[in-house]
């Protein structure tokens, strides 16, 4: 088989898998492209990305530009004279940059597109409830998620699965998928083909602090896909009154019922044992959560922190 010589641009640890994956295969990594050091944690330690990390210790060139149209950086991707661009977790990439590689530059995006195009396709599955998801590849144009499809592939959400879980499973899954696009494009197999038209495609928009509060207006299946939908990260919250203080309070993992139980959503019953929280049609038992200030614990440990449970209300 033909090997290719690549580019690769991302930055997290599911784009690093994939990284590895193209390094490990026959296809020759010329170079990888990340996002700059920056300093984080208490003690503002300077942090590499998990792509960066492993370019450094393989040996393939890295570059960290401020800007992407940086005419120096430019010059020096063109001199690596790379058949082709892999992208996975990165960001937006001008015209002038994608369209640098003879064989143009392709996408791994975590989602069956069209469906979920944008920032967070992985969260928004669960949170809808889908029964499946996947990955495509895709050579990127000037529109976010739109450009043609090389090969996708399907993967079964499991019941109960939060986001997490399906993020490494997909992480796994698209690593392999990329190189299985590299080696179809090598041997000129793959007949990429433009994405179907869906007149209302389901949407991935990146999410912000405020999509993370809980509605506990809403059925308690609702609630309990939102609630996977955005565990581990960034986590679903509410608040809860402790005394006169009003504290955070994120919820990780859970169960519900449905019952008939005459109760306003939103309130809850707390005592040594027990955690409950009533929904519209309901209620929500939190089993892995986290107060403002503390650590993430089980209910169990939650609820033993506690000795005056009265000062507690939502």
């Amino acid at each position: 088989m033909k090997s290719l010589k690549v580019i690769f641009l991302g930055t997290p640890e599911f784009a690093k898998t994939s990284l590895e994956a193209i390094h490990q295969s026959n296809h020759e990594v010329v170079g990888v492209v990340t996002v700059a050091d920056k300093a984080s944690g208490r003690g503002q330690k300077i942090s590499q990305s998990p792509v960066k990390v492993y370019a450094s210790e393989n040996n393939i060139p890295v570059f960290q530009p401020e800007k992407l149209r940086n005419p120096e950086f430019l010059e020096e991707l063109r001199k690596l004279d790379a058949d082709i661009f892999v992208v996975v977790a990165f960001r937006m990439m001008p015209k002038v940059l994608f369209e640098m590689p003879r064989m143009g530059t392709f996408n791994l995006h975590a989602s069956l597109l069209p469906d979920y195009r944008g920032a967070a396709p992985i969260n928004y599955a669960v949170i809808n409830g889908e029964e499946k998801t996947g990955a495509t590849t895709f050579f990127i144009n000037e529109k976010i998620d739109e450009g043609n499809i090389l090969l996708q592939e399907e993967l079964e959400i499991l019941p109960d699965e939060n986001a997490g879980s399906l993020h490494d499973r997909l992480m796994v899954m698209g690593s392999k998928l990329v190189v299985k696009t590299l080696n179809g494009l090598a041997e000129n197999s793959i007949i990429e083909r433009p994405q179907p038209h869906v007149e209302h495609p389901k949407n991935a928009y990146k999410i912000f602090k405020e999509d993370t509060k809980i509605n506990w207006n809403a059925p308690s299946k609702t609630i309990h896909q939102f609630i996977l939908g955005m565990s581990p990260y960034p986590a679903a919250f509410t608040s809860i009154k402790i005394g006169e203080e009003e504290k955070g309070l994120k919820i990780f993992a859970g169960k519900f019922e449905i019952t008939d139980h005459g109760r306003p959503s939103g309130t809850l019953d707390i005592s040594k044992n027990e955690f409950k929280i009533y929904t519209e049609d309901g209620i929500y038992f939190p089993q892995e959560l986290q107060l403002e200030g503390k650590k993430r614990m089980t209910v169990k440990d939650f609820l033993n922190g506690f000795r005056n449970f009265d000062e507690i209300s939502m």
